[in-house]
C-alpha cells in the first residue's frame, strides 16, 4: 500500500503538494493526470526519494522494488541487450553473488549463487529482453547493436525496455508513449495489462490511459484527488463534482450576501444590535468554500483555404526513400516504391504501418521537405501544404524567437500583416508578453508544438499533413487539434500514435508496408488485433530459440539454431471488399459539395459565438457591479433591464445557434 498523508512539497517557490493526501492500494494501475507544470514528475521524485516533502509522510513499503524509465541517455558500447537485462535487479543481484563466490573460491556460496540465478530467470532472461526490444520497434540485428550506436529516440527506448525488464513491485512511467509509434503503443499496452504489480502512468493519450488504468489521480491546485476509474470516467465525475462544487459556493456566497446586508443595516441600531452582532460572528465561523477554478480552455481553427484544387495530388509510380550516408554520391536506398494513388480534396487519410517502414519518408517527400527517388508526382493547381514535422526543429530555427518566425512567415504568405496583428495571433496560441521573443530552442516541446500550430494556420494550407502532431500535447491542447481538423474543409493526411485522433480525423487509411502503400479496408480495432497477434508469434520464437540456446549449453552439442525471431511483416489489409478509385473521387466530391453548402451556416454560427460571449462578458461585469451594492436604485433598476434584455438575446440566439447546427448535420448526413 502506497500512502501519502497530509503532504506539503515545494519547488523553490512553487508550492507543488498542499496538504494533500491519498490512499493505492497494491495492484493498482493509476493514471495521474493533471495539467503541464502541475507537479507530476515531482510527485514521481516524491516516490523514488528524489525529493523530500517539507510536511508529511510517504509511506511505500520497505521491500517494494521500483522501476522507471531513466531520463538520462545512455553513453555506452555494450549491446542493446545486454543493456537491458541490466534492469534486471534481482538477475543482476545473482550475477554479482556468482563473481563473488567465485573470486572466493567459496563452493557453498557458489551453488547458492546458482539457485539465485535459475530463480531469476537467468537461462531465459536474454529472449526475455529481446522479446521487449522487439515488442518496442526493434528489429534483427539492432538486439544486439552498441547502445550508442542508436538515436536519442531509440535509446529512450531502450530505456522503456531497461525499466520494464526490472522485476518491479511498483513501476512509475512517464509519458511512456512520447517516443513511440502506433505499433509499439499497442505491445506495450497489453504488456501493462498483463503487469500484476502497482503501476502509476502518467500519460497525454487518453485511449492508452483508459485501456489500463482503473484508478484516476488528478494533481489540481496542488492537491491531489482520487477517482475511481479510467480517465473517461474521471472526467465525467469530475464535471460533476465540478457542477456540485459551484453550486455550493454560489449557494455559500448569497447565504454570505444575505448575513452582510443584514450586518450593514442594523448594526448601528440599538434595538437590533444582538442580532446584527451574533450575524457576525455566525459569518466569521463560516468554513469558505472555494469556487471551481479551470485552466483556460485553449482553441483554434485552421482558416478556410483559399482554393480546393481537385485532385490535389497524383502519384505515377512513385519511388521514396533516402540518399545513404556515406555512400559514393547518387546511391539511393529506395523505402516505398510504386507508388500509384491519388489524393482527393477533402480527403483524410490515416497512415498506418510499422516503425521503420516509411510513413515519416512518405510525408517529406510529399512536403518536398526531400526529393522523390523515382517517378512522378504531379501536384494540383494552387496546391497549398502545410508540414507538420515529428521533430520540431525541422522546420524551427534554434535561435529565433516565435514572432521572428511569423514575422518571416508573413512576408511570403501576407505582406500586409502588422507586428501588432502578429502578436495578437501569437497570444491566441499562448505566447504572450515577452514570450513571444524567447528563442525557440529553449522553449518546451508542446510550446514548440504550439508554435507550428500557428504557423500552419496562418499559412491557409489546403493539405495538411501531420507526422506525429501529439507526441508533446497535453489533452487539452489535443482535443483542440481534434476538433480544427474535424472544422478543416482541405485534405489530412495523419501519422499519428493517437488512436484517438486517428479515430476522430480519419475516414480511411493508407498501409505502409512490404515497400508499397496500399489501401487498409479495415479500422483501427483490426489493426489493433493483428499486431498483437504478431507480438505475440514473436515472443512464441524468442522463447523456443531460447529452449534451444539453453539445451545446446547444458548438453554440450551443436543444435541448429533456428532464424534470429524479427518483428513479422505488416498485417495485410483484412479481407473485404477494396474501395474502387471512381468511389474514392465520387466521395472527395461529395464532401467538397457539403463543405460548399455547410460554409455560409457554420459562418452564422460563428457569429452567434461572437456575440454570445460579448453578451456573457457585458452579464458577468453588471453582476459584479451589482453585486458590490453600492450603486443608486436608478443604475439598479438599469441594470436589472439591462440583464432581461441580454438573458432574452441570448435565448434567442442559442436557439438560432442549434437550428443551423441541426442543418449542417443534416447536410453532412445526407451526405
Amino acid at each position: 500500500m502506497i500512502t501519502l498523508r497530509n503532504i506539503t512539497l515545494r519547488r523553490g517557490t512553487k508550492v507543488v503538494l498542499d496538504d494533500a493526501s491519498v490512499t493505492l492500494q497494491p495492484g493498482e494501475k493509476v493514471g495521474l493526470v493533471g495539467r503541464n507544470g502541475a507537479g507530476k514528475s515531482s510527485l514521481f521524485a516524491l516516490l523514488t526519494d528524489r525529493l523530500h516533502s517539507d510536511k508529511g509522510d510517504v509511506e511505500i513499503p520497505r521491500q517494494w522494488a521500483v522501476g522507471e524509465v531513466a531520463q538520462n541517455m545512455p553513453e555506452t558500447e555494450i549491446p542493446a541487450t545486454e543493456f537491458v537485462l541490466e534492469g534486471d535487479t534481482r538477475l543482476m543481484a545473482a550475477r554479482a553473488a556468482l563473481q563473488k563466490a567465485e573470486d572466493e573460491d567459496d563452493g557453498h556460496a557458489i551453488a547458492e549463487a546458482h539457485g539465485l540465478l535459475m530463480d531469476a530467470g537467468a537461462f531465459d532472461a536474454p529472449a526475455r529482453a529481446q522479446a521487449l526490444l522487439m515488442g518496442l520497434g526493434f528489429k534483427g540485428a539492432q538486439v544486439d547493436a552498441p547502445v550508442n550506436s542508436f538515436s536519442g529516440g531509440w535509446r529512450m527506448r531502450l530505456q522503456l525496455a531497461r525499466a520494464l525488464m526490472c522485476p518491479a513491485d511498483l513501476m512509475l512511467l512517464d509519458e511512456p508513449t512520447n517516443h513511440l509509434d502506433l505499433d509499439a503503443l499497442v505491445w506495450l499496452e497489453a504488456w501493462l495489462q498483463r503487469y500484476e504489480g502497482t503501476l502509476i502512468i502518467i500519460s497525454h493519450d487518453r485511449e492508452f490511459l483508459d485501456a489500463i488504468t482503473k484508478v484516476t489521480l488528478h494533481l489540481d491546485e496542488a492537491k491531489l484527488h482520487r477517482y475511481g476509474g479510467n480517465y473517461t470516467a474521471f472526467e465525467a465525475m469530475r464535471a460533476e463534482r465540478m457542477v456540485l462544487q459551484q453550486a455550493a459556493f454560489d449557494k455559500q456566497q448569497d447565504r454570505m450576501a444575505h448575513l452582510q446586508k443584514f450586518i450593514d443595516r442594523f448594526k448601528a441600531k440599538a434595538s437590533k444590535a444582538k442580532q446584527a452582532q451574533s450575524r457576525v460572528k455566525a459569518l466569521e465561523r463560516m468554513e469558505r468554500l472555494a469556487p471551481v477554478l479551470t485552466s483556460a480552455d485553449f482553441s483554434f481553427s485552421f482558416r478556410e483555404p483559399l482554393n480546393l484544387p481537385n485532385p490535389m495530388l497524383m502519384f505515377d509510380e512513385v519511388a521514396v526513400g533516402y540518399l545513404t550516408p556515406d555512400a559514393p554520391e547518387g546511391d539511393q536506398k529506395v523505402i516505398v516504391r510504386g507508388i500509384d494513388r491519388s489524393v482527393l480534396a477533402g480527403q483524410r487519410f490515416g497512415i498506418l504501418g510499422a516503425n521503420g517502414q516509411g510513413k515519416s519518408t512518405l510525408v517529406k517527400t510529399i512536403a518536398r521537405m526531400q526529393p522523390s527517388l523515382g517517378g512522378t508526382i504531379t501536384e494540383g493547381k494552387g496546391l497549398s501544404i502545410g508540414y507538420f514535422a515529428q521533430q520540431e526543429m525541422d522546420v524551427l530555427r534554434p535561435d529565433e524567437g516565435p514572432l521572428e518566425h511569423m514575422v518571416r512567415l508573413a512576408k511570403e504568405v501576407s505582406p500586409s500583416a502588422r507586428e501588432q496583428e502578429l502578436r495578437d495571433f501569437l497570444g491566441q496560441f499562448r505566447f504572450v508578453g515577452e514570450m513571444v521573443n524567447q528563442a525557440v530552442g529553449s522553449l518546451s516541446g508542446g510550446e514548440k508544438a504550439r508554435l507550428v500550430l500557428a504557423m500552419l494556420v496562418w499559412q491557409r494550407p489546403n493539405l495538411l499533413l501531420l507526422d506525429e502532431p501529439t507526441n508533446h500535447l497535453d489533452l487539452q491542447t489535443r482535443e483542440a487539434l481534434s476538433m480544427a481538423l474535424n472544422e478543416f474543409e482541405g485534405t489530412v493526411m495523419l501519422v499519428s500514435h493517437d488512436r484517438a485522433l486517428l479515430r476522430e480525423v480519419c475516414d480511411e487509411f493508407w498501409l505502409v508496408a512490404e515497400g508499397k502503400v496500399a489501401p487498409f479496408d479495415g479500422d483501427l480495432d483490426d489493426y489493433q488485433r493483428w499486431l498483437l497477434e504478431q507480438s505475440k508469434e514473436a515472443a512464441k520464437l524468442a522463447r523456443e530459440q531460447a529452449k534451444r540456446d539453453a539445451a545446446a549449453a547444458a548438453g554440450g552439442k551443436s543444435v541448429a539454431a533456428a532464424p534470429t525471431p524479427v518483428a513479422a511483416p505488416v498485417a495485410p489489409a483484412p479481407a473485404s471488399a477494396p474501395v474502387k478509385r471512381e468511389d474514392r473521387k465520387a466521395s472527395g466530391q461529395a464532401r467538397q459539395r457539403v463543405a460548399e453548402q455547410t460554409r455560409p451556416l457554420r459562418k452564422e454560427m460563428e457569429q452567434i459565438d461572437a456575440r454570445l460571449k460579448a453578451l456573457h462578458a457585458e452579464r458577468d461585469k453588471l453582476e459584479a457591479e451589482l453585486a458590490t451594492g453600492t450603486l443608486p436604485p436608478a443604475q439598479i433598476v438599469d441594470a436589472g433591464k439591462r440583464l432581461k434584455a441580454i438573458s432574452d438575446e441570448a435565448e434567442e440566439k442559442e436557439l438560432r445557434w442549434l437550428e443551423l447546427s441541426e442543418q449542417v448535420d443534416a447536410l453532412q448526413t445526407a451526405s
